[in-house]
């Protein structure tokens, strides 16, 4: 991303960074200042860079720029939840959303403006596909959060926001690769959430840092999948499974399926007996999450005694099995949410 013929720094991976700052003549360890300054410290500018003399400033700020997610509103829910809309260079929107909980700030970030899976439940999936984000674009969210936030910090990263992250492979790969090595957040403490895009999950593995992955599963025959989420008709069921069954785990890893819940769709005790057949043989544990009911769907939350119905059948069958209530629903914090109301004002 270019501005005035400048080079935008955080484009360039570790080694174009020290090929730029060695191509101007300059030590390399001014490569990791200038790292640390945009990823650890959250600069938006060179000037802020006051390691570097005011000479350096002004000589780097004529060939380069540190671009920065312009924030457009910030919301605040009553259990402490925060949502970011923030907009993109082009004029877009995006949403982030940072989640407290046991000692953890934990951020659900974007991938995509938009999303073109379609799922029935999601309110991104209904507003359509617009493009990828750059791997800068999806760090930006965590640093431009970090530094809301100062002087709290974010320790974990979900990528769960709007877009199928596999859909944007290259994009996304990149970007973990840098909070991992430029930001430091552990790859053990950042989760990959896919809708299950079967060949790039093994592709995935194989060329990402090992963090964990998560399959949004949502039902357990193809024609209820295919229903709530179009991708099924693509990679169905077997498919997916087999691919889960291959994914390369650590003996101290699983993945987690997460199951929405929807009354009368996916909820029966049928459907947690064959959720338990599917999963056999893979290490893994479930988050049971609710429906955040969008009026527009049509779509209904379960009755309490459902949902505990529901996770009885899998503890029984010691499948580990968790009620994930959703954050932020007073602050309309479900991906997509935020950026199709203001769309629709």
């Amino acid at each position: 991303m270019q501005q005035l013929n400048r080079v935008n720094i955080k484009c360039l991976s570790k080694r174009e960074i020290e090929a730029f700052i060695e191509q101007k003549g300059l030590p390399l360890y001014r490569a990791s200042q200038l790292k640390h300054w945009i990823y650890e410290r959250g600069v938006s500018g060179i000037e802020e860079i006051t390691e570097f003399s005011k000479e350096l400033r002004h000589k780097l700020s004529s060939m380069a720029f540190i671009s920065s997610l312009v924030l457009v509103q910030k919301l605040k829910s009553s259990d402490g939840t925060e949502k970011f809309l923030f907009s993109l260079e082009d004029g877009n929107t995006i949403e982030s959303v940072l989640i407290y909980e046991d000692g953890r700030q934990t951020i659900c970030v974007s991938s995509q403006v938009g999303c073109a899976m379609g799922c029935s439940f999601c309110l991104t999936g209904q507003s359509g596909f617009i493009r990828n984000l750059k791997a800068y674009e999806i760090i930006d969210q965590i640093i431009s959060v970090n530094r809301l936030i100062s002087p709290g910090k974010i320790s974990n990263v979900v990528l769960m926001g709007m877009g199928e992250p596999l859909a944007n492979f290259e994009e996304v790969v990149g970007a973990i690769c840098r909070i991992v090595d430029f930001i430091g957040i552990s790859k053990r403490k950042i989760t990959l959430s896919t809708a299950g895009i079967v060949p790039k999950m093994l592709l995935f593995a194989g060329k990402a840092p090992e963090v964990n992955l998560a399959v949004s599963l949502n039902a357990t025959t193809d024609e209820e999948r295919s229903e709530l989420m179009p991708v099924n008709k693509k990679y169905p069921l077997a498919s997916l499974m087999a691919a889960c069954r291959k994914y390369p785990l650590r003996p101290s890893r699983k993945i987690t399926f997460e199951y929405v819940l929807i009354d009368g769709k996916n909820d029966s005790i049928q459907d947690a007996s064959r959720l338990v057949h599917l999963l056999k043989g893979i290490r893994c544990k479930v988050n049971l999450i609710p429906l955040n009911i969008n009026p527009e769907s049509g779509l209904k939350k379960p009755s309490d005694e459902k949902i505990l119905a529901f996770q009885n059948v899998l503890l029984n069958k010691r499948i580990r099995a968790f009620i994930r209530e959703s954050k932020g629903r007073d602050i309309s914090a479900a991906c997509g949410q935020l950026r199709a109301g203001r769309a629709g004002k």
